[in-house]
C-alpha cells in the first residue's frame, strides 16, 4: 500500500510514473527559495506561518485560521488518526497513503470501490452511513476521474470528516469541482499540494483548509516547528495571484497535452485508455499481458506507474504522467515494441 510513483522511476529512466510537471521549479520561484536561503540559520517563525496561511486564505476567499500549513500532503494524511475515527471509508482506486496511515494507527478501514464499467464514477449512498471519517480523491488518482463537487458535498454528513484529496486540483482548468472555498460544508478538510505543478517534491509543502477546530484536532500531536522556512516561502510564493495566473495556463496547456497523449495511446492495438480529467492517465492493457508489457517498457528505458498496488486495480493497468510530445513519442514506441513482443 505504500508502493508509490517514485519507486518505480529510477535514475536512468524516462520517468513517467511520477506525477510531477518539470525537473525543477520556475526560475522565479527557485530564485526566491534561493533568497529564503538565508534565513534557514533561524528556526521556523510564527510570523512566517501567519503570512503563509493568509496567503492561502487570500487565494481561496477564506480566513486565516480555515489554513493550515502542511510538509506536504503527506503529513496531513499521517496526522488523520488524530481525528480518532471510529471507522473510515476510503474510495477506492485511490491514493494509498491516507489508509496506510490509518491502518497504522489501528482504525478501522473499509473499501468504497468504485467500477471501471461505470467509469469510476462516485454514488455517495454506497459510502457506510456508520463511517465518521471520508476519504475521497478529486481528481481521483490514478483513475483521472474528476468528481462532480455536488456529489462530493453529497458525502458530508453529522459527526463525520470529509476529507477531499485535491493534490492535483490545480491542474484542472479551472480547478473545475474544487471544494478549496466550501467554507460552508460542516466537517469538510481539504489537502492541497504544491508539489506536482511547481516540481517541489522535494520541498514537502502544502495546506489544509477547513474549520479552525477540526485543524486543531488534526494537528494536535504535530511537533515544534513542522513546516520549514523554505516550504512556508514556497506557499506564500505560489499562493500570489501571478503565480495562480500561471498555474491556470499550464493546467489548460496540460488539458491540451493530455487529449494529444490519450488520443496516440489509444492507436495502440489493445491499449484502453480510461476517461477522466488529470495530468495522468489510466490505461488498461491487454488481460493477461499488463506485468509483462510493464516489464518490457521499463526494458526499453520508460517507468510507467504500476496499477495492481491500488486497490480495485490490477496488474493490467498502468498509470502514465501527461508528458511534452517528444517524450511521448518514446513512450508510444516503446509500448508498442512490448505489446508486439508480448503478443508473440
Amino acid at each position: 500500500m505504500r508502493h508509490h510513483g517514485d519507486v518505480d522511476a529510477a535514475p536512468g529512466l524516462l520517468d513517467f510514473a511520477v506525477n510531477v510537471q518539470g525537473s525543477a521549479p520556475p526560475p522565479w520561484l527557485r530564485d526566491r527559495l534561493v533568497v529564503a536561503l538565508d534565513g534557514i540559520g533561524r528556526y521556523p517563525a510564527a510570523a512566517h506561518d501567519e503570512q503563509a496561511r493568509e496567503a492561502v486564505a487570500a487565494r481561496h476567499d477564506r480566513r486565516p485560521d480555515e489554513v493550515l500549513v502542511l510538509a506536504g500532503s503527506a503529513e496531513g494524511f499521517a496526522l488523520l488518526p488524530a481525528l480518532r475515527p471510529r471507522l473510515a471509508a476510503v474510495v477506492h482506486p485511490g491514493f494509498t497513503e491516507p489508509e496506510a496511515a490509518l491502518r497504522a494507527a489501528g482504525v478501522d478501514v473499509v473499501h468504497v470501490v468504485t467500477d471501471e464499467a461505470d467509469g469510476h464514477r462516485l454514488h455517495p449512498d454506497a459510502v457506510p452511513a456508520e463511517a465518521d471519517l471520508v476519504v475521497i480523491g478529486n481528481p481521483t488518482n490514478p483513475t483521472g476521474v474528476l468528481h462532480p463537487a455536488v456529489d462530493v458535498r453529497a458525502l458530508a454528513a453529522p459527526g463525520r470528516v470529509l476529507l477531499v484529496d485535491e493534490a492535483f486540483a490545480d491542474a484542472v482548468p479551472g480547478e473545475a469541482e474544487s471544494l478549496a472555498g466550501a467554507a460552508d460544508v460542516p466537517g469538510l478538510l481539504v489537502f492541497r499540494s504544491l508539489t506536482k505543478t511547481w516540481a517541489l517534491a522535494g520541498l514537502r509543502a502544502g495546506y489544509a483548509l477547513g474549520d479552525p477546530e477540526l485543524l486543531a484536532r488534526l494537528a494536535a500531536p504535530r511537533p515544534q516547528w513542522p513546516v520549514s522556512t523554505l516550504a512556508l516561502e514556497a506557499v506564500i510564493a505560489c499562493s500570489m495571484p501571478a503565480a495562480v495566473e500561471e498555474s491556470r495556463r499550464a493546467a489548460e496547456r496540460l488539458a491540451t497535452a493530455r487529449a494529444e497523449q490519450a488520443e496516440r495511446l489509444a492507436g495502440l492495438p489493445g491499449v484502453r485508455v480510461l476517461p477522466g480529467t488529470a495530468p495522468y492517465l489510466l490505461l488498461r492493457l491487454p488481460d493477461g499481458q499488463g506485468e509483462r508489457v510493464r516489464a518490457a517498457v521499463r526494458a526499453a528505458g520508460v517507468a510507467v506507474r504500476r496499477g495492481d498496488t491500488f486497490p480495485g486495480l490490477g496488474p493490467d493497468h498502468v498509470r502514465v504522467a501527461v508528458r511534452p510530445a517528444n517524450q511521448v513519442d518514446r513512450l508510444v514506441a516503446a509500448l508498442a515494441d512490448a505489446l508486439e513482443a508480448v503478443a508473440a
